[in-house]
């Protein structure tokens, strides 16, 4: 069986648009279950104060709140 050019390009066209709704749906259920596992279970996130990444997560924190930070998703362009 041999596809032609055309089919070919309908192929990937069919998969970029599948890429584009299911990427997403997945974010989004990813999201929700983090969010559920923080929630049952907060000693899974749990950064110790004295450790340096809670300390540079504080810091995030605070200059995201004063405006000097943007962060950006991965839809941000």
């Amino acid at each position: 069986m041999t596809m032609t050019t055309q089919s070919m390009q309908a192929v990937t066209t069919n998969f970029q648009e599948l890429i584009g709704v299911l990427e997403p749906l997945i974010r989004k259920i990813v999201r929700e279950e983090l969010t559920q596992v923080a929630i049952r279970r907060p000693d899974v996130f749990y950064l110790k104060p004295d450790s340096p990444l809670h300390d540079d997560m504080v810091e995030i924190l605070n200059r995201k709140r004063q405006g000097a930070t943007r962060l950006y998703s991965h839809l941000t362009e």
